[in-house]
């Protein structure tokens, strides 16, 4: 037993030995990274944003998933978070429980991935834990991002008379397995606080039919969206009616695209000249009223909650 013990604890340093080695570059920002009891990080004159997200196989993805993509995932759920309040990427620390099946090969594969995305966003590997049992596999992700004081976009701030936009398209993500490989909008969330004030922001991770109305309720108002508008991915099968199509982009999920509200003003000037690639599409307007609705063709219907949600049992 004891001659076990110390094979396991071998394998989980050399495993954390090759980690850090596997990473090209480090942030600045992080003072002191893998290899002691914590991480040091320091970025005088800016404020941190910290988001946290767990994926759990099963839930989030398969078994048959190839590893490289759960761990693309695993941190590209996290800087989508980043992006919704238009934050810099910069400090990731990584949670691993794995099954005991789990053998080195595969551990690497799944490193490679979130090693692979965390250099394409700059993000060094600053920290975290592994452990094993003898359920399914679960990551955990808390990624550190940077704003200037007082910049960070949040989900409270829009007003009465806003245009509500979405980037890219929605729907048909988790068939398609295109959950497993978006590209978080990053780049693009930067570009456009720098290019107009928005006035709040959320990325779509469990659909535009629920988490509109988180960003609605943080702001005490409510919006109409305009069916015909709302972009829907080519992934949603062409075969279904319009009504079904529609279902989809507002209830799939795991799009991780950015909703955002901006003044009519700010939105001209978005639909005149862009400073993304990606679409950018009106979709609605925020109104005083405190309710969400949804005109198709010429009827106006209560927007229905959709979308995904976890469940858990009641506590008594």
């Amino acid at each position: 037993m004891t001659n076990q013990i110390f094979s396991q604890t071998q394998a989980e340093f050399s495993l954390i030995d090759w980690i850090a080695g596997q990473q090209l570059r480090h942030r600045a920002e992080v003072k002191l990274g893998i290899g002691d009891d914590a991480a040091i990080l320091s970025a005088p004159g800016f404020e941190w944003v910290v988001t946290t997200d767990v994926i759990t196989q099963g839930v989030h993805f398969t078994a048959e998933t190839a590893p490289e993509l759960i761990g693309r995932k695993a941190l590209a759920v996290n800087l989508s978070d980043l992006a919704a309040m238009a934050a810099t990427p910069c400090a990731a620390f990584i949670g691993i429980v794995l099954p005991r099946t789990y053998g080195r090969q595969s551990v690497e594969q799944l490193y490679h991935g979130l090693l692979e995305i965390a250099e394409e966003f700059d993000v060094t590997i600053a920290g975290g834990d592994t452990n094993s049992w003898d359920g399914p596999l679960i990551i955990s992700v808390t990624l550190h991002g940077l704003v200037a004081p007082d910049s960070a976009v949040r989900r409270h701030g829009a007003r009465p008379g806003d245009w509500i936009f979405v980037t890219g398209a929605l729907g048909g993500s988790f068939d398609s397995q295109r959950h497993l490989k978006f590209v978080p909008r990053v780049k693009e969330a930067i570009a456009l606080r720098k290019t107009v004030n928005i006035h709040a922001m959320l990325d779509l991770s469990d659909g535009l039919g629920s988490d509109l109305f988180h960003l609605l309720n943080q702001s005490r108002v409510g919006a109409i969206l305009e069916a015909s508008d709302i972009p829907i991915h080519a992934d949603v099968t062409q075969g279904l009616s319009e009504e079904e199509r529609i279902r989809h982009a507002l209830g799939d999920g795991e799009d991780f695209e950015l909703l955002f509200c901006v003044s009519p003003e700010a939105g001209k000037r978005l639909q005149e000249f862009s400073p993304v690639a990606v679409s950018l599409t009106k979709i609605g307007e925020i109104t005083l009223q405190p309710a969400a609705c949804l005109r198709y063709r010429d009827n106006i219907q209560a927007l229905t909650r959709s979308g995904w949600s976890h469940s858990f049992s009641a506590i008594p």
